[in-house]
């Protein structure tokens, strides 16, 4: 989700040196999942603001113009676009379904809901998507 190995470590090492600091030390499997997937997308989205501050206040910092659209730029901006319209709940259960590639079901046991309510989540993430196609 972050693009490269590094920040992800950092990410997932933060969530347990934040675990170990507030004594929670019986966390099982899907709290960790949920957990770190909701900070990769906080990373995300703290990124796409860092950028657009950067871009409107110090030009000079901006980098290079991008000429040629790739796949994976695309797939990034239109990830923070989403992830700036949806919940939380329906951030985590995109992350889930998309990039980590569980079913529906496995979704809602990690997520600790029925399937119906994830079935409902992503028809509402692909109901946004569509609304930001139609945006440009």
């Amino acid at each position: 989700m972050l693009g490269n190995r590094t920040d992800a470590e950092d990410t997932v090492q933060g969530l347990f040196v934040q675990l170990m600091q507030i004594g929670k030390t019986d966390v099982d499997l899907p709290y960790l999942f949920g957990a770190t997937t909701r900070r990769c997308l906080n990373v995300l989205r703290d990124r796409r603001k860092q950028a657009s501050l950067l871009a409107n206040y110090q030009p000079e910092t901006r980098g290079p113009v991008r000429t040629r659209c790739e796949d994976r730029v695309v797939g990034l901006e239109l990830l923070i676009k989403l992830a700036e319209q949806l919940d939380e709940k329906k951030c985590t259960a995109l992350a889930l379904h998309y990039f980590d590639d569980l079913s529906q079901e496995e979704v809602a046991e990690a997520m600790g809901m029925s399937r119906r309510t994830v079935g409902k989540y992503l028809k509402e993430v692909r109901r946004t998507l569509a609304g930001l196609s139609k945006d440009g």
